[in-house]
């Protein structure tokens, strides 16, 4: 029969047996009664209530990789902001148990973060911090507050650049105070003084600090770089762990005299107050700490559901963030991390990337490692207290000099708003991070006017063509130029106009359709392209603006005007091709035309109407030779039949285009499985009844209890239609191995067979990962919104 891949679960921990179990027990049941239906699986992966809190292998083992890169940033963190280093290991704790209960992203991994170390230094400065503490509680209020007002998805509203100027501006200002305890010294209050006090910090080196801070640096950079197979297995190890772990071995092992981390007992632990200051101040303090911790973790968010996506092992649906409960989360857990004494909890990035890539699948993996810092906490502080200040600065140092990140100043200057990026870091590092976000704010604002109201029009002539270009956004304000300009094209000449923008408002569409009307009308020919010299749909009467190339398969027709009597739909369908799309794909076809038909894969599918095969493979013209009949049957080698194209067009695939893979596709709702499980018996011998003949095999299969149910991305099918058209995209593969040509391709191991199921109403694509006859259970999985394999162009 079939291989297949693992059924997808959120729990992956059930067991084999446990699973065939319960799928015979559905397979009767679904037997017995086509039509009842099945639920889907819990969202939580659990399958009862005793299984509920059952913890997967690849949680635990993910829960310890998080919490060993988790401790020791934690406490540099602390450090950098100047809190007790207690309040580093609480904010950890609760962030991984609290916002890992009640988040909206399962694997987000929460706690204290270094986007809001110089927000937290500077209030722990002016106000103290036990007043510090309060602050965090109100913030985490105020993110409960604006979670109920479900406003989470308008923080991802701010320009990628201010965002990513921001964390570079913070990046530069820990890096610079962190340098200080690195060379053995204090640093100061501001990253303005830390640059000026550096010369002397420099003339005045620590040896013992600056020793152990070097090491630190040197295992962080190197760790990941060690080769061959010893350094697959020490990586196994997180590099920050085994950084600040040799720095202290080194360190207690010479006997070097330098400060360390010192823990005191937790009876004296500082709790929150009351705030005392000015109100405004206090104010802006909880508004900024709100902001900034918001916005970082839903971005943070967002970032891991797009590393789970990009996920292949394990194969484990992970619902994606809600972001309201995700931001309610971070409120909960701020609340209680500043009513414990903790500094304030924010997604993190670096921590919640490792949980995806140690293999986590749901939310216990962040539970338990909130659940190790706090054991840690309690019993491990001897070994704690071992660990030199100036590694820990060292580690926070290289976190906030990553935060500059390369990768997000090439996509700045690629969208040209390098001018944003810069301003807010220099004014996140000269004056804070709320000043220098709305300095930002403030330069993006000024730059977007300046792209919308400059605009330059040019005019030339080549070889008797005259080009009209237009750089910029063409809004009323360019009107007058642009209709001066067109105006110096004489009267019946050849004009070819230039358009190099992304935006033109309804003034300049009027101003360009009422000159290229009059001047058509006088003799002369316009044709518009864009800056590539591509030619675009020219603002004509013609074109209804809300008519699209794609949009005679929607039966959508949105043309005004009375038809003429000699049109008919397959008549306006062609002229709108020809005078769309043909422009564009007439070089590839003619390129196609001199050279053949090359296509990679035979694709036979169903001739269902609502089936386009170009559009849900992303194929283009000679990507596929499709052969589509009622029902997407194969019939058998020497089967009663009279018609041989289904075999004939399978001969001519193999062994004349030398396909490389034959792809069956069943789709939803179909209505040939529809009639075969209708159909009475005996009765007249239509053409129809006699060509579904061959899906009857199709039938017997789904009706053997020595067949496994056909599964569908984690589920049983919900009627007996699916599960006919599931079970008959099985069936017809192996009639497919049955012919000669297909039999000898495959045993040469030149030729792949595919099985797909596509799921009409939900526009879901499923595919069989292989269809290897000797497997017993057959899973259709969930293909995810990702650039595809399946249709490879020889192009």
């Amino acid at each position: 029969m079939s291989a297949c891949v693992p059924t997808r679960t959120d729990d992956p921990s059930r067991k084999t047996k446990s699973n065939k179990t319960k799928s015979n027990k559905s397979r009767v049941s679904l037997t017995s009664r086509f039509q009842r239906p099945h639920s889907p699986p819990s969202p939580d992966g659990g399958d009862g209530g005793r299984r509920r809190f059952r913890i997967a292998g690849a949680d635990f083992s993910a829960s310890i990789s998080v919490f060993l890169i988790a401790l020791p940033l934690s406490l540099g963190i602390a450090l950098a902001t100047g809190a007790p280093l207690q309040a580093g290991l609480v904010a950890a704790a609760v962030g991984g148990i609290v916002a890992g209960r009640l988040g909206g992203s399962p694997l987000q991994v929460s706690g204290p973060a270094a986007g809001l170390t110089v927000v937290t230094a500077d209030l722990i400065q002016r106000y103290g911090w036990r007043t510090t503490c309060a602050i965090t509680v109100v913030a985490g209020l105020a993110q409960l507050g604006l979670a109920a007002l479900r406003v989470a998805r308008s923080a991802l509203a701010v320009s990628p650049a201010i965002v990513h100027g921001m964390l570079a501006g913070i990046g530069v200002t820990i890096a610079l105070a962190q340098l200080h305890i690195v060379l053995g010294g204090t640093p100061q209050s501001s990253a303005v003084d830390n640059v000026r006090a550096l010369p002397a910090q420099l003339a005045d080196l620590h040896t013992a600090a600056l020793s152990a801070s070097v090491l630190t640096v040197a295992v962080l950079l190197l760790w990941p770089r060690i080769p061959g197979r010893a350094g697959r297995i020490v990586r196994t190890v997180p590099a920050a762990l085994a950084a600040v772990a040799g720095a202290t071995v080194f360190a207690v092992l010479a006997g070097l005299s330098l400060p360390r981390v010192d823990l005191p007992s937790w009876s004296s632990h500082a709790l929150p107050e009351l705030p005392q200051g000015p109100a405004l101040g206090i104010l802006a303090a909880v508004l900024t700490i709100t902001l900034v911790g918001s916005v970082e973790s839903l971005l943070s968010a967002v970032a891991v559901d797009k590393l789970v996506a990009g996920r292949k092992e394990p194969d484990v649906h992970i619902p994606r963030a809600h972001l309201d409960r995700e931001l309610a989360g971070q409120g909960a857990a701020n609340v209680v991390s500043g009513a414990l004494g903790g500094l304030p909890v924010t997604g993190v990035a670096v921590r919640s990337a490792a949980n995806v890539s140690a293999g986590g699948v749901s939310r216990n993996a962040t539970m338990l490692h909130g659940l190790w810092i706090a054991v840690a906490a309690l019993l491990l502080v001897p070994v704690l207290d071992l660990i030199p200040l100036a590694s820990l600065a060292a580690l926070v140092m290289v976190v906030g000099i990553q935060m500059v990140s390369i990768t997000h100043l090439r996509s700045v200057r690629r969208n040209r708003e390098m001018l944003v990026y810069a301003a807010t870091l220099a004014s996140v590092v000269a004056t804070g991070v709320l000043e220098g976000v709305v300095i930002g704010i403030g330069v993006a604002v000024a730059v977007a006017l300046h792209r919308l109201t400059r605009t330059r029009i040019i005019a030339d002539e080549q070889e008797g063509v005259h080009r009209v270009r237009a750089r910029g956004q063409l809004t009323f304000l360019a009107v007058p130029r642009l209709s001066r300009i067109l105006g110096q094209v004489p009267q019946g000449a050849d004009c070819v106009v230039e358009l190099d923008g992304s935006f033109m408002d309804h003034a300049a569409y009027e101003a360009l359709h009422d000159w290229q009307a009059s001047h058509v009308g006088q003799g002369g020919t316009v044709e518009f392209t864009g800056r590539a010299g591509g030619r675009i749909s020219e603002p004509a009467s013609e074109t209804h603006g809300c008519c699209r190339p794609w949009t005679p398969w929607r039966n959508h027709h949105c043309d005004d005007r009375p038809p003429r009597a000699d049109t008919h739909q397959l008549a306006s369908g062609l002229r709108s091709f020809q005078r769309n799309t043909a422009p564009l794909v007439r070089d590839e076809l003619a390129r196609l035309a001199r050279e053949g038909q090359r296509p990679s894969q035979l694709f036979l599918t169903c001739a269902d109407s609502r089936l386009v095969t170009s559009m849900i493979t992303a194929s283009g013209p000679g990507d596929l030779f499709t052969v589509r009949n009622v029902g997407n049957l194969v019939p058998l080698p020497g089967a009663e039949s009279s018609d041989d194209s289904v075999a004939a067009a399978i001969e001519y695939a193999v062994d004349v285009l030398a396909v490389d893979s034959i792809t069956i596709c069943g789709h939803s709702g179909c209505g040939a499985m529809q009639a075969l499980l209708n159909a009475p018996p005996g009765g007249a011998q239509t053409p129809l009844r006699r060509w579904l003949r061959h899906g009857l095999p199709s039938m017997e299969r789904m009706k053997s209890r020595h067949r496994s149910w056909a599964r569908i991305s984690g589920r049983l099918p919900t009627d007996a239609v699916e599960q006919l058209c599931l079970t008959n995209v099985v069936q017809q593969l192996e009639h497919l191995r049955a012919h000669e040509a297909v039999a000898r391709r495959l045993a040469e191991g030149t030729l792949e067979l595919h099985g797909m199921y596509f799921h009409v109403g939900e526009a879901q694509a499923y595919l069989l990962a292989s269809s290897d006859e000797h497997e017993i259970d057959a899973v259709f999985d969930r293909v995810a919104p990702a650039p595809s394999a399946l249709v490879k162009s020889r192009a």
